[in-house]
């Protein structure tokens, strides 16, 4: 299904909610505001003014984005606002947020991840809210990132909150796995981080997704709990992801290799002249989170063995990273990376 389709495989929910969503334009937060409407919430949405990947949209292409919900705009990351222009004086029965930093780094990751939503819960609990259900990261399992921290601060916070809450982990994203297609497309090689073999995951799409978080409204068996996401079958390799499109292509694979080094060292060497300039720091952090992806699994850590676990990982939906390729491929879905681009 693609993401801008309506959810077809919705139910009406048993008890339609006054849902409160934070993070409604990114391409999850759509899915997500869609997939309440069709189950029959009434949805409310604080949007930027100028919403969308540099800020593009226009107020009536988001009103079209977010259509059966109502928007408002304002900024989710300045306390007043949130109150003002968001919750306003309505009464509200659970927050869904899929509000995420844009880039990752320290300065971006506290003020958004951690203090915005800090923010939201105190507006929310006044207004009457019961329940949060959070969209936050797999990778927040092994954290050596400002945001990996920022994310898990918040975490906690919400679960000694007193609201019922369900806190999902989702693997790698469609849209971050996908970027090379149109690179492959004009001939050049797929690039990967060593033998592109190092790490696996079980990519999600926008639409299933956005399921399983309207769906934790009414699942009581997702009720304050946390909750690793994964899309539908077997992990897959970079290099398996490479293969699979070229053969979708009709061409001859095509690898180039990545050093690790180069990221270690551009870390390294940031990181000791972040002091210097902010900018610096900026890049130095970039780099980090770029060596972190490249080493790193986005499957469940068995905290005994310290290694991730394919089988372990939960398997939910039906649209596989290689269904999405093949849409790709043929002109029939489109990736918006936004702030996101690495390739």
């Amino acid at each position: 299904m693609s993401p801008d389709a309506p959810d077809a495989a919705a139910a009406r929910s048993p008890r339609p909610r006054r849902v409160f969503v934070l993070g409604a334009t990114g391409t999850i937060g759509r899915a997500t505001v869609r997939a309440l409407v069709a189950r029959g919430h009434a949805v409310t949405c604080l949007v930027r003014p100028a919403a969308g990947p540099g800020g593009r949209l226009a107020h009536a292409e988001t009103a079209r984005l977010l259509a059966g919900a109502t928007v408002r705009f304002g900024q989710a990351t300045d306390p007043a606002s949130l109150a003002r222009d968001g919750f306003a004086t309505d009464r509200f029965d659970a927050v869904v947020s899929c509000l995420a930093s844009r880039t990752g780094v320290a300065a971006d990751a506290w003020a958004v991840d951690h203090a915005a939503h800090v923010a939201a819960l105190a507006a929310a609990r006044a207004a009457g809210a019961s329940q949060m259900v959070l969209l936050s990261a797999i990778c927040v399992q092994k954290p050596r990132l400002a945001f990996q921290h920022a994310k898990l601060a918040f975490e906690k916070t919400l679960m000694k909150s007193g609201l019922d809450y369900t806190i999902v982990r989702p693997t790698a994203y469609f849209k971050s796995l996908t970027g090379q297609v149109e690179r492959v497309r004009r001939g050049r090689p797929f690039l990967v981080f060593g033998d592109g073999t190092l790490t696996a995951s079980k990519p999600i799409g926008d639409a299933d997704l956005a399921r399983f978080l309207a769906d934790s409204l009414d699942d009581e068996g997702r009720r304050n709990a946390v909750l690793p996401v994964g899309g539908p079958g077997p992990a897959i390799t970079p290099r398996e992801q490479g293969e699979h499109l070229f053969a979708l292509l009709g061409r001859r694979p095509r690898f180039r290799r990545v050093p690790l080094a180069l990221l270690e060292t551009a870390a390294a060497t940031l990181g000791g002249a972040a002091r210097l300039s902010p900018r610096l720091e900026r890049a130095a952090e970039l780099a980090r989170i770029g060596h972190y992806y490249a080493t790193e699994s986005m499957l469940v850590l068995d905290p005994l063995t310290g290694r991730y676990d394919a089988a372990a990982t939960p398997s939910f939906g039906s649209e596989t990273l290689f269904d999405f390729q093949a849409r790709l491929v043929r002109g029939e879905a489109a990736v918006e990376r936004g702030d996101h681009a690495v390739f």
